[in-house]
């Protein structure tokens, strides 16, 4: 090993190290230990951590307790020699290496070639203004418009910004924060961990595992205050329609501003950044308008609503219903919830965590802890359960489970729900679902069945079928009594970029195109017939096996890039998915879905449109849709006319 400086640090940081070291979390640190050493025998046994259960962090990695004394003490010494500057070892691990260390450290198989999406994740590039060159020079005056200022704009606004390409953002809201800004009913937060739902450009310092609303939409305007995006925005300003004018191969969109008047705005490009949850969704329930107490959706919640000692009832059952119900239960004088369905939601060991201060600056001064923090993070909550979301043709019980790991998971659910309810084990009937398990989005319980036994609580599982005036009548005709009516009913998810009107090159509009609830898009992105518009977050992209969409979006956008960049090369105005490209590629996810969970016979779901068909989430792992926007083949698309002049480079 070359030779190395040994300058000192502060002994009060050396002490504060070593401290959080001593609880640090054991996969994590054998994997750090494994880079700054070059020691690849910390990957064998007596090291090896066993698999964690559940969702657990598994912070003991499962290893007597003289092993994780062994491998913290070392873990200290080279985190502590790294401090003082000693270089890393293994600064550039090999895909094949870090497919082994994440097996390792997960305690399971991981797919061969996993590690080339660790390799790019673990050393992200930070964007910087006007920092990159294309290959191609951008042409002058040439425009992006974006529409939407939540996670996806910002990150597409940031991302622009880095290639010096100029754009402006429209945004409905005051500020910045998309479906963040909008949903502030008690107790909003992720169900993925926050250490994901971050830009991998952009650590936070969080305080919880599982990020509240508020934390959450502080760190999205934080991010876009660093980069000054609100010198690019219209906010209070929403999209009447944006047309493609074939003369001038421009997109022109028309917007509302904030006290009415009217702007048409030309770009050369529009990226749709409305996402799959913007527009509330209000079933159709007989009589809901004479309501005579207060009533709103969740997406919709008014700031000064008292809930206390009011009789309140929920319509749903879902993701919203269950952060809301926990929330407000003890405020209640009665709580109802209409739950026509049924929920699995799995056991939430972390809800309601604090990060502990020596962990969070930990994580603040070691990046390479962080780094694979985030990866074991990543390969939990979303690739490792793809497997389990595949139908065995040969599996007997169809109608309970589609194979040995999913029938696992639903023992495992299904005593979870028992030991929850305790003494109310007559509610069995009425919440454990009749389809298997992630034939829905799986939820993550914080509470939720404690919520349900409670005494002042009233599960109907029935459709509300009826209102008159502070009644409520289920479809059975059970009537129920309520002042408040909380509409926890989800979005129209199969409805994208319903809320707008997009025209395309041949007169087209999209709502026809897509058949108002039947999107399709190439890569979750372009759509024929509508050159230079590029959604994020599309038809096809959602992670139905959980996750965080934040790296859905990076990719989408490092593609459009990839795209922007051929377009230049080529002196061309506009690009274009070709017909057939875009056809064989929705076969292919289709093909794909039909062998997965969620076009299950008997289920139902928010992915599927009214013809069964899966149009909200993909179908692919991670790692292989960051492939696929890694690059781009020129011949896929269709390319016109020639740019104009172009800015010097």
């Amino acid at each position: 090993m070359s030779d190395w400086i040994n300058t000192q640090i502060d002994p009060a940081l050396e002490v504060r190290l070593r401290k959080a070291i001593c609880t640090a979390n054991i996969p994590t640190l054998l994997m750090v230990l494994v880079q700054l050493t070059g020691d690849k025998a910390w990957l064998s046994a007596p090291y090896m951590p066993s698999r964690a259960r559940g969702l657990d962090d598994n912070d003991s990695g499962g290893l007597p307790e003289d092993i994780q004394g062994e491998i913290r003490m070392v873990a200290a010494d080279a985190i502590i020699d790294w401090k003082k500057g000693k270089p890393v070892a293994i600064p550039d691990p090999s895909a094949d290496l870090l497919t082994h260390m994440i097996s390792v450290s997960t305690g399971e198989k991981v797919p061969e070639n996993y590690g080339e999406i660790i390799a790019a994740e673990l050393s992200p590039s930070v964007p910087q203004k006007n920092a990159r060159t294309f290959s191609g020079q951008v042409p002058e005056d040439f425009k992006a418009i974006i529409i939407g200022g939540g996670v996806s704009g910002i990150c597409a606004g940031i991302r622009l910004q880095e290639y010096a390409i100029d754009f402006t953002i429209i945004e409905k809201n005051a500020g910045f924060g998309g479906t963040w800004k909008d949903n502030k009913y008690p107790a909003a937060g992720v169900d993925t961990p926050n250490h994901l739902y971050s830009f991998s450009f952009a650590p936070n310092d969080w305080s919880r595992y599982f990020a509240l609303r508020g934390e959450i939409i502080a760190y999205i305007e934080a991010v876009a205050l660093d980069y000054e995006l609100s010198k690019n925005t219209h906010f209070e300003t929403t999209v009447v329609d944006a047309k493609f004018e074939t003369g001038s191969k421009k997109w022109h969109v028309r917007t509302r501003g904030p006290n009415g008047q009217q702007e048409t705005l030309i770009g050369n490009v529009i990226l749709s950044a409305v996402g799959l949850l913007s527009v509330p969704f209000v079933p159709d329930i007989a009589g809901l308008d004479t309501f005579t107490g207060k009533t709103c959706h969740t997406a919709q919640w008014p700031s000064d609503l008292d809930l206390t000692g009011k009789k309140v009832a929920i319509v749903g059952n879902g993701a919203s219903a269950m952060q809301v119900a926990p929330a407000i239960v003890d405020k209640v004088k009665s709580l109802t919830i209409f739950a026509r369905s049924k929920q699995w939601a799995a056991p939430f060991p972390q809800f309601q965590q604090q990060v502990p201060e020596h962990i969070r600056f930990l994580l603040k001064e070691v990046p390479l802890y962080q780094g694979w923090y985030r990866q074991r993070l990543a390969w939990t909550f979303n690739d490792r359960l793809h497997g389990a979301l595949q139908r065995d043709p040969e599996w007997p019980d169809k109608a309970r489970s589609i194979n040995a790991t999913n029938d696992r998971h639903r023992k495992i659910f299904l005593n979870y729900i028992e030991n929850e309810l305790g003494d109310r084990q007559d509610l069995l009937e009425d919440l454990v679902p009749d389809y298997p398990p992630y034939g829905k989005r799986i939820l993550l319980d914080n509470g939720w069945y404690r919520t349900v036994a409670k005494p002042h609580v009233k599960l109907v599982p029935e459709r509300l079928k009826e209102v008159k005036g502070d009644t409520l009548v289920a479809d059975s005709g059970k009537s129920f009594d309520a002042d408040v009516l909380i509409m926890a009913t989800g979005f129209k998810s199969t409805e994208i970029l319903s809320s707008l009107d997009v025209i395309g090159s041949h007169g087209q509009h999209l709502k026809d195109a897509w058949d108002t609830d039947n999107p399709k898009a190439y890569m979750g992105t372009l759509v024929p017939d509508f050159p230079n518009m590029f959604v994020l977050l599309g038809p096809n992209t959602g992670l139905g096996h959980g996750g965080s969409i934040i790296p859905v979006v990076e990719r989408q956008i490092n593609y459009v890039l990839l795209l922007l960049e051929k377009m230049f090369e080529n002196h061309s105005s506009t690009i274009e998915v070709r017909r057939n490209i875009f056809e064989d590629y929705n076969e292919k996810v289709d093909s794909a879905h039909a062998k997965m969970i969620w076009t299950h016979e008997g289920t139902t779901n928010w992915y599927r449109n009214k013809r069964g068909r899966v149009v909200a989430i993909t179908p692919w792992r991670n790692d292989d849709f960051w492939r696929m926007t890694r690059k781009i083949n020129a011949k896929d698309y269709i390319f016109e006319g020639d740019a104009c002049a172009t800015k010097s480079s």
